[in-house]
């Protein structure tokens, strides 16, 4: 294992400085009340200079340096400010985390020889963030208590993978006993003790030092020296594929970066078929060269690995982050990043009947296929025979009952697409789709839930077309309107008590008189969670003298649940 601490000791500073201006040539230092007074908790190196120091009384720095900038330090920007910096190093690793307050650290096992070897990583980082305005300092250890430890107190900055036990031992020796991060007191107690640097614990017997300082001591101990594993949790996970492209001179045309994300597109495609998977959420990354970072995601309605579509739901969230705030390339993005973040399994797809996939996917690509075997058999039978052909199409007929048993179950290939085009520019949890319920109210008989979740489990209600009615000896479910109103408009009614149809009605200040009527329908709500104001309703359709045809139903029987049964509009035909 490699890890790389990164040390940001003036981040706070920093932070400011990084505004612009000449503040960075005159000392310049925060402030923040302890215990009432005010302090000293971050200095630049001009301040430095000049001997101010953190812990100082504000008043003190001012009699010292009259001259000196002072500003309250804000915590919750500089915590910010760090989660941007090590969001910034993720182009080097996935594995980055925070050590807070003033550090990144890297799991880099593995990621060094893309940048050509260990130096020439630290170097590329420290070059970066200075050029950012960043005081960085940077190690390199086999764990990340020791990799910390070096970038904090040492000048050495790197212990080699192949160090031994004894090598990594010397490393630590000359750290001070700081580099364990244990708490003031433990620290003062070793002081007086004797104890200045780590060597100093390595050569004393292990049991009295646990007595005297406690475990804790000892386990701080063990992971500095690499006889532990010290894990670290990165901020992310690291996705589960990944595919990124790295340039000299970052880019800044639209053009090119879409041109880029076609072409990760198409090397992520062979990472997914090798684990027979497909992505549900895509995130693209796009690391500008001043180091800011822009991230694009997107999910699909069905695991996904087709380059091209990948590359079409990108293009469309590019397209609307241009619309929102426009993707600010800046002075370029030198690292573009795809990612499969979530993945599902995908079963292999074979095109039927040979075909290419563009043939494929074309609308009756089986009917147009079918003289071809007619004709001339399949590759596995050549004798032409009648019947052989004959199962030969209802093969056929079985492959295409087969994917619409799977559009019953999820989305159609056709339909998953739109969805997830338009959920790419609206977000999937705004496209919606109507499942139906088992329900008789007709407000409650389907729901709407995002399209691209997995369709509800069997608690549907039962197919009573009139041909699936008749097969199962049902009565058939009466018509439905076209539109129904999200809520029953009430109108005037004039009716014969107590079930008979309306004989004329006002609805919308238009009078409307009745030439035919289907109905009633009764439909009660569910005994088990009907509120108590709900009724039993009639429904009856209604074609008035112009042709049109509305859904009306009263709303209570009369004498049992109500005096006086209301009329309402429910929708329209």
């Amino acid at each position: 294992m490699r890890f790389l601490s990164v040390f940001l000791p003036r981040l706070p500073t920093d932070r400011i400085l990084r505004r612009g201006g000449d503040a960075a040539e005159r000392p310049f230092a925060l402030w923040r009340k302890v215990k009432g007074a005010e302090r000293i908790v971050a200095v630049n190196a001009a301040a430095q200079r000049r001997k101010v120091f953190p812990g100082m009384a504000v008043a003190d720095a001012r009699a010292l340096y009259p001259a000196l900038a002072l500003e309250e330090n804000d915590p919750e920007s500089d915590a910010a400010m760090l989660e941007a910096v090590a969001d910034w190093h993720r182009r080097f690793t996935p594995l980055a985390a925070l050590d807070a307050p003033d550090g990144v650290m890297l799991d880099v096992t593995g990621a060094a020889q893309l940048f050509g070897g260990e130096a020439s990583l630290l170097e590329e980082i420290g070059r970066r963030l200075a050029a950012q305005g960043f005081c960085a300092r940077t190690a390199l250890a086999p764990g990340p208590a020791l990799a910390r430890a070096l970038a904090r107190f040492s000048d050495v900055n790197i212990v080699p993978a192949e160090a031994a036990q004894e090598d990594i031992d010397a490393a630590a020796a000359e750290l001070p006993i700081a580099a364990l991060g244990l708490a003031e007191g433990v620290l003062a107690a070793m002081a007086r003790a004797g104890l200045r640097r780590i060597g100093d614990l390595l050569a004393r017997p292990r049991a009295p030092l646990a007595a005297r300082f406690g475990e804790r001591a000892l386990t701080s101990l063990d992971a500095l020296t690499c006889r532990i594993r010290d894990p670290i949790t990165p901020r992310f996970e690291a996705p589960a594929f990944m595919a990124e492209r790295r340039f000299p001179d970052g880019l800044t045309q639209l053009a090119d970066i879409e041109a880029t994300l076609r072409r990760l597109a198409d090397e992520l495609r062979p990472l997914l078929e090798r684990e027979g998977v497909g992505a549900r959420e895509l995130e693209a990354v796009f690391y500008r060269v001043d180091g800011a970072v822009k991230r694009v995601r997107t999910g699909t309605s069905r695991p996904l690995r087709d380059p091209a579509r990948i590359f079409a739901l990108l293009r469309e969230r590019l397209a609307r982050l241009r619309e929102e705030d426009g993707l600010d390339a800046g002075f370029g993005f030198d690292v573009l990043r795809l990612c499969a973040d979530a993945v599902e399994r995908m079963d292999d797809e074979q095109n039927p009947l040979g075909l290419r996939e563009d043939e494929s996917a074309a609308p009756g690509a089986l009917d147009i296929a079918r003289p071809v075997w007619a004709s001339k058999g399949t590759p596995y039978d050549r004798s032409g025979d009648k019947k052989s052909h004959q199962n030969q199409i209802a093969g056929a007929h079985s492959y295409r009952k087969s994917q619409s048993t799977f559009a019953e179950c999820a989305l159609a290939p056709d339909l998953a697409d739109i969805v997830d085009r338009l959920g790419a520019r609206l977000g999937l949890r705004r496209v919606l789709r109507l499942y139906p319920q088992q329900a008789h109210l007709p407000e409650f008989a389907i729901a709407a839930i995002p399209a691209a979740y997995p369709a509800p489990s069997p608690s549907v209600a039962p197919d009573l077309s009139h041909a699936a009615a008749a097969r199962e000896g049902f009565a058939p479910t009466p018509s439905r309107p076209a539109r129904l109103f999200e809520r029953p408009e009430p109108i005037e009614a004039m009716a014969l008590a107590p079930d008979g149809p309306p004989l004329r009605f006002r609805w919308r200040r238009a009078l409307h008189e009745t030439v035919a009527f289907e109905g009633p329908e009764r439909i009660a709500p569910p005994w088990w969670r009907a509120p108590k104001n709900a009724f039993t309703r009639d429904y009856f359709s209604v074609v008035d003298r112009e042709g049109r045809r509305f859904w009306i139903y009263r709303e209570g029987l009369l004498g049992e649940e109500c005096a006086c049964a209301p009329w309402f509009v429910h929708g329209l035909f």
